[in-house]
């Protein structure tokens, strides 16, 4: 015979194998796209229907009116919801904070996670993104915890759960740790990637006008990969002090490369002759 206490323990849910599960399912989104909104969508969906952390956002510090980047002086701006899982596309839209505003600003001023174990008993609670009369009647819990990057606080992960459920708020909060870690390491490599990709984009924008200069002194217009190298080979042998040989077929601009050698030759304050090249 099963007793009542039996069946009960039977039909609680295996908590470890739902934690275990989230954690293999984010790390093989990770493992195929490194892409933060892709993953942080999919983390939330998983965080509300394998553990019950419902509501579940994340907030991040808004870009700062220079364009700095994420990490540049956060303490006069604001932070807002940029992620969510459950939420209304109103309700994100009213998720905004100031540093230091109610539960989520104060995680982002602090870098301390925060439990709130009834939010009807915490003043600072403000039901900002989610009126009270939206969330169920019985006691519900806040979990924020805050999102690193490069030693700074750049965001929030939070999330509302019940509170009467047979399941630690500690062992949703040593998940979330682990969450809040991988987010921050994707926002971080994220940035990393941008910063790459603006630095390449300049050098390479440079380094294309220096090049189109170069072949516009010659008196040589083009950009093409052919045309580049030529230069610059011409440009190694334009410095030595020995005859150069030009090859090619009639119409192909052996004349016009004879006076571009010319030019960027330490003769160029002489006259040039196009019948020896000289």
């Amino acid at each position: 015979m099963v007793s009542r206490s039996d069946k009960a323990v039977t039909a609680a849910p295996d908590w470890h194998a739902q934690e275990l599960l989230l954690l293999h399912e984010v790390m093989r989104l990770v493992g195929s796209s490194l892409a933060p909104e892709r993953v942080f969508r999919e983390m939330l969906h998983l965080m509300s229907e394998l553990l019950g952390l419902n509501r579940g956002r994340v907030v991040l510090l808004d870009p700062p009116a220079g364009g700095e980047g994420l990490t540049a002086q956060p303490e006069s701006r604001t932070a807002s919801i940029r992620h969510a899982y459950g939420l209304t596309r109103t309700e994100v839209a009213r998720g905004r904070y100031a540093w230091g505003e109610g539960l989520t600003g104060c995680v982002l001023a602090t870098g301390q996670p925060v439990i709130a174990q009834d939010i009807d008993r915490e003043p600072q609670f403000l039901f900002r993104a989610v009126a009270r009369d939206q969330l169920p009647a019985e006691t519900v819990a806040f979990l924020a915890l805050p999102l690193i990057v490069n030693g700074q606080t750049i965001g929030v992960l939070a999330c509302h759960r019940i509170r009467s459920r047979q399941r630690h708020l500690n062992d949703d909060m040593a998940v979330l740790r682990v969450l809040a870690t991988l987010a921050g390491q994707l926002l971080q490599l994220a940035l990393l990637v941008d910063d790459k990709t603006r630095h390449l984009q300049t050098h390479n924008a440079m380094l294309a006008q220096t090049l189109e200069t170069k072949s516009a002194r010659y008196g040589l217009i083009g950009s093409s990969p052919a045309l580049l190298q030529a230069l610059a080979e011409l440009e190694q042998v334009s410095q030595a002090s020995v005859s150069v040989l030009l090859l090619g077929e009639s119409g192909t601009g052996k004349e016009l490369f004879a006076r571009a050698v010319h030019l960027a030759s330490g003769r160029r304050d002489q006259p040039f002759h196009e019948d020896d090249g000289s």
